[in-house]
């Protein structure tokens, strides 16, 4: 076995190898750029090297980097995680060059997985299910308009060496096609180095489910049964589960056969996830083999009981391994939830900055935190912008649902924004917790605005007593014995709350009762209400809380009835504020702008692309103007709020 490790990428995924390695006794190596000098990764290491400047180009990338980092530690094996080599055949070539082993599958096999024309063809030729397409390389968005009305709309575009939801673009006609074949191709140049785009049909009312497997050096192969990714915004897996709820014991055994004779095909070894997506008739097609640890790996685990990182390093140490298919057992339900600095509010745009407040849940009894910040810790524009990965498992769906709903409201960040709110909107949706699934769930729920779970009259009932006993207890004038009447408002909704003399409530003349140690100062409360359990995060405002949970972030106004009636009076704002430029929404690079000054642009009209976080966004007009002057160009580095052009009003208004 090996003495050393290094751990060649960041964040969470560095911590939780280390964290197996420590398990099994071995010494483990971190690597780090500039931005993350003062990691986590970098101080839960034995050692650590720096390779170089913030961006992953400088320094995570580079591969003479990694090698002399090996060279100085002395480290006999190399685990590269997910993302940045962790895919790159040239790099597990170098690795054997140099006598260290890597904690992955062979290079040849990484080649052939690597490059989805190349994996299609050779799936299809292992007997695997493939999607209909065009086999080879579109060289231009023309050739890529004729491709697509060839295989029949709608379509999908695909980075040859793409993953993590890069380079992919839906066209439903041929100016989808042309416009999607650039930002594609751009954008997977960017995350890749590899511009080259191939085009497959896209299957309607999709479910995406994969594959784990694992293989040794000595030809034992199994697969550890299926996930379910189908929870997904811009080709980007938000939600993970395992088992699939779509999924019926012989489903499974093909899909694991298949995936298993795929792997063979290539002489496989290592921890590996085929990929698959179904149909509404329980038609599936592979999609692609991803040669290394999915992000998502946690949600199997959970289930069956495998250490997936210690596989892997036994299986690099030459080991064989240690079970068949008839020892893997799926052991209840488990989800994961990505939980990511992004805002869902404002179009789930990137948010960059320092951590003021990182308080997880506590993990154990079926709750799993796998992150890679800390408290003070900076997001920064580099790298990708998952914080951390929340896991719970239950004896069934629905407990672990519950369980990851619960275990959201008990997580809290401050200081950047972030998707929870969104996230436990998910799991508190009907449609969700019913299992009918398919990759346009987030599309065909939310669309793109997203304003938090939709709150009826018992939830707002339930967090108008939780904000007047909050304020009740914040006000060290007004003793518990002392009758107090308050005006509680949540948007148009109001309340009327009492408490009386000997410490009851009524809201609306109906008893309610509130149990919770809360004290001012508390970011939770955690108490129930009439007996139904509940936390929340808490902020005070001048006149009243702010209570998030639940999937809303709700601001609960509790006044004196006076108060409140005088509220008629006060004025209120137009809601037009900055919209006479175009303000940069997220720190990032400019790609593109997509107008000339004077140029007449119609509402839905493109104006801008800003890369953040490893991502494109594109930013369109809000309504019919008017270029007055642009002040940015392609190549410019942008902050929050910089002016990247303004507007003059459009003709036709």
């Amino acid at each position: 076995m090996f003495a050393k490790i290094l751990i060649a990428n960041r964040g969470e995924i560095a911590l939780r190898i280390m964290r197996t390695a420590k398990a099994m006794g071995i010494g483990s190596v971190a690597v780090h750029s500039d931005a993350d000098a003062r990691a986590p990764h970098v101080r839960a290491a034995d050692e650590a090297v720096h390779i170089g400047a913030s961006p992953a180009s400088a320094s995570y990338l580079v591969i003479d980097k990694i090698l002399d980092a090996v060279r100085q530690t002395g480290a006999e094996a190399v685990h590269p995680g997910y993302g940045f080599l962790s895919e790159n055949a040239a790099f597990a070539e170098a690795l054997a060059s140099a006598g260290v082993a890597f904690i992955g599958p062979p290079a040849p096999a990484i080649e052939k997985m690597g490059d989805k024309i190349t994996s299609k063809k050779l799936a299809d030729e292992a007997g695997v299910n493939v999607v209909p397409g065009h086999p080879d390389v579109i060289e231009d968005a023309d050739a890529a308009v004729e491709v697509a009305r060839n295989i029949g709309y709608p379509v999908m575009l695909k980075a040859s060496a793409g993953g993590g939801g890069k380079g992919m673009r839906i066209a439903w006609n041929d100016d989808d096609a042309r416009a999607g074949f650039g930002s594609a191709h751009n954008e997977a140049t960017a995350s890749f180095g590899d511009g080259r785009i191939f085009i497959e049909k896209f299957i309607t009312e999709p479910r995406h489910i994969e594959i784990q497997i694992l293989g040794d050096t000595h030809g034992n192969m199994v697969h550890l049964g299926e996930r379910e990714c189908s929870i997904q915004r811009r080709n980007q897996k938000v939600i993970e589960e395992a088992p699939s709820p779509y999924l019926d014991p012989k489903l499974r055994k093909a899909m694991g056969a298949q995936a298993i004779a795929l792997a063979r095909a290539v002489d496989y070894h290592s921890a590996g996830t085929v990929e698959f997506i179904a149909d509404s008739e329980r038609n599936f097609y592979f999609l692609e083999m991803n040669t290394r640890l999915q992000v998502e790996h946690p949600v199997t685990e959970m289930i069956t009981g495998v250490d997936l990182v210690e596989a892997m390093i036994r299986i690099a140490a030459g080991e064989k391994l240690d079970l068949k298919q008839s020892d893997v057992k799926i052991d209840g339900w488990a989800v994961e939830s990505r939980i990511y600095a992004e805002d869902p509010y404002r179009g789930f745009l990137p948010s960059t900055g320092r951590l003021t407040r990182y308080r997880p849940p506590a993990e154990g009894g079926g709750v799993r935190n796998d992150d890679g910040v800390a408290e003070g810790g900076e997001i920064s524009i580099f790298y990708d912008p998952m914080i951390a990965k929340l896991i719970t498992h239950a004896p069934d769906r629905l407990g672990a649902i519950d369980a990851m709903a619960t275990a959201l409201d008990g997580y809290r960040i401050d200081g950047i924004r972030h998707n929870i709110d969104f996230l436990t909107a998910i799991m508190r949706h009907p449609r969700f917790c019913d299992g009918k699934l398919t990759t346009a769930f987030i599309d065909e729920e939310y669309g793109a605005d997203f304003t938090g779970a939709p709150l009826d009259d018992a939830r707002c009932a339930v967090l108008a007593a939780i904000a007047f006993t909050c304020i009740m207890r914040r006000d060290d004038r007004l003793s518990s014995h002392v009758e107090a009447v308050r005006a509680v408002s949540i948007g148009e909704r109001q309340f009327e709350a009492v408490r009386a003399a000997d410490g009851s409530l009524t809201l609306d003349g109906k008893a309610v009762s509130v149990e919770t140690d809360w004290q001012s100062g508390d970011v939770f409360f955690r108490g129930a209400v009439d007996g139904a359990p509940l936390t929340l995060r808490t902020d005070a405002l001048t006149e009243g809380m702010r209570l998030n949970g639940g999937g809303a972030d709700v601001m609960v106004y509790v006044r004196t009835p006076r108060a409140q009636e005088l509220m008629q009076y006060m004025p209120t704002t137009s809601g037009d504020s900055g919209r006479d430029a175009l303000l940069c929404p997220m720190p990032g690079v400019v790609v593109s702008v997509d107008v000339e000054a004077g140029q007449k642009v119609k509402a839905g009209e493109a104006l801008a692309v800003v890369e953040a976080m490893k991502m494109e966004n594109i930013l369109r007009a809000e309504r019919d103007v008017v270029i007055a002057e642009i002040n940015c160009a392609s190549g410019d580095k942008l902050a929050v709020d910089d002016v990247m052009m303004t507007f003059a009003t459009s003709h036709d208004d």
